[in-house]
């Protein structure tokens, strides 16, 4: 179900050059395929949050993968910019069910000491998304155009919504007693952003997804116009299944490998040496690199080293970040918590993918590269004073039994 949501949701970027070609579309425009997504997503993410603590994790899970189905197989009739577009604000309402209760469901089914375990092996479904997701969506869109990888992926998550319904199992939690309403709910947010653990853990995935924003979704148009794409091995195309992989695709192929390999691993580590370590040794390296790359990349084939310490830093941060956020709240308020930080962290995305429009068309990518590492420092200076690491008398005890 990661994996799908996840590379739906990843496709977007490496495409857009395609979709601006295919439609005829200006760049600046493209940017809201992504913002306007992750706009609904946080509004999905902000009213699913209450609701998954009331009526448990697998029924969000399975009102969201079916919904996410239905909204992807739509977007094979879209035929204009605006269908698109309308398209994928079905998709974000999809995504916004399942992004807070994924993460939910590994809090409530792992006691702390896996939770970076745990959410490192299931949170790798985003980056087996940009190891098989992202490199044959591309060559897809490529060879078919730019519908056919959201049918392709309609298709993957109705399989994941037949498993869910047959094998994931509601963890034995206890779940919020209240009746969602919109004024408790309100007033559940407003004391979930007044306190300083809470808050400082939403202005973090803020900042997280607008240095994301601002960096990644204009990276393909860049590439495109830097360099010619074509990938041959001993003279000739490379192709993977018959369809061809050409710079974009075989980046995010190579980056995904390798957030594969280094994400679980990280979430190992952080059990043994603590989150904040992790995030804060991320975050500056990363800050860095991003700063770097538009300046370093001169030649095609520095793009993949580049690329790839970029997905290492940002594997490092991830799972541990999201480890410690499960223990920040009791496991009653655990969906509406984490459901408001990824809204918030969307609303980052979208705000980094609206600006970085314009810092694009208006200073070049280097502009956008600067910006991102400075939301990035940001970031850091919020996990290094504000975030706590949880004391061993906050952490919640094992809700399943793991063997």
């Amino acid at each position: 179900m990661v994996f799908t949501a996840a590379s739906q949701t990843i496709i977007i970027t490496p495409i857009l050059p395609l979709i601006g070609s295919e439609l005829g579309v200006e760049v600046g425009p493209l940017g809201l395929l992504v913002s306007m997504y992750s706009w609904v997503l946080a509004f999905a993410a902000l009213v699913m949050g209450p609701i998954s603590d009331r009526i448990g994790r697998r029924r969000v899970l399975l009102f969201g993968s079916g919904a996410l189905v239905l909204a992807l197989a739509l977007h094979g009739l879209a035929d204009t910019f605006g269908t698109l577009l309308g398209m994928r604000v079905l998709a974000g309402a999809g995504g916004g069910m399942l992004s807070g209760a994924a993460v939910s469901y590994v809090g409530d089914a792992f006691p702390y000491e896996r939770r970076g375990w745990a959410t490192g092996w299931v949170m790798s479904g985003v980056p087996f998304g940009l190891v098989i997701g992202i490199p044959l969506g591309r060559a897809l869109a490529v060879e078919f155009g730019f519908r056919m990888p959201f049918v392709a992926f309609a298709a993957v998550m109705a399989v994941a919504f037949l498993l869910i319904l047959t094998i994931v199992p509601q963890p034995d939690v206890k779940l919020s007693e209240n009746r969602p309403t919109l004024r408790g709910s309100l007033q559940q947010y407003a004391g979930l952003l007044t306190g300083r653990g809470t808050a400082a853990a939403a202005a973090t995935y803020f900042l997280m997804y607008l240095g994301l924003g601002l960096f990644i979704v204009y990276l393909p148009q860049w590439l495109t116009l830097q360099f010619d794409l074509e990938v041959e091995v001993f003279g000739r195309p490379l192709e993977v299944f018959g369809l061809p992989l050409d710079l974009i695709a075989t980046l995010f192929l190579v980056g995904g490998v390798v957030s594969v390999l280094v994400g679980p691993k990280a979430g190992a580590l952080s059990d043994v040496i603590g989150r904040k370590p992790l995030i804060l040794t991320s975050c500056l390296g990363l800050a860095v690199v991003t700063a770097a790359l538009p300046y370093v990349v001169t030649e095609r084939w520095a793009a993949y080293p580049f690329y790839i310490a970029v997905m290492v830093l940002f594997a490092l941060r991830m799972a541990p970040l999201q480890a410690l956020l499960t223990a920040l709240v009791p496991a009653r308020q655990r969906g509406s918590f984490l459901s408001l930080t990824i809204a918030v962290g969307q609303i980052g995305t979208g705000m980094g993918a609206a600006v970085g429009g314009k810092i694009y068309a208006g200073f070049g990518y280097e502009a956008n590269t600067i910006a991102s590492a400075v939301a990035i420092l940001l970031m850091a200076g919020f996990v290094w004073r504000w975030l706590p690491e949880p004391t061993e008398q906050a952490r919640d005890k094992p809700a399943l039994e793991v063997a």
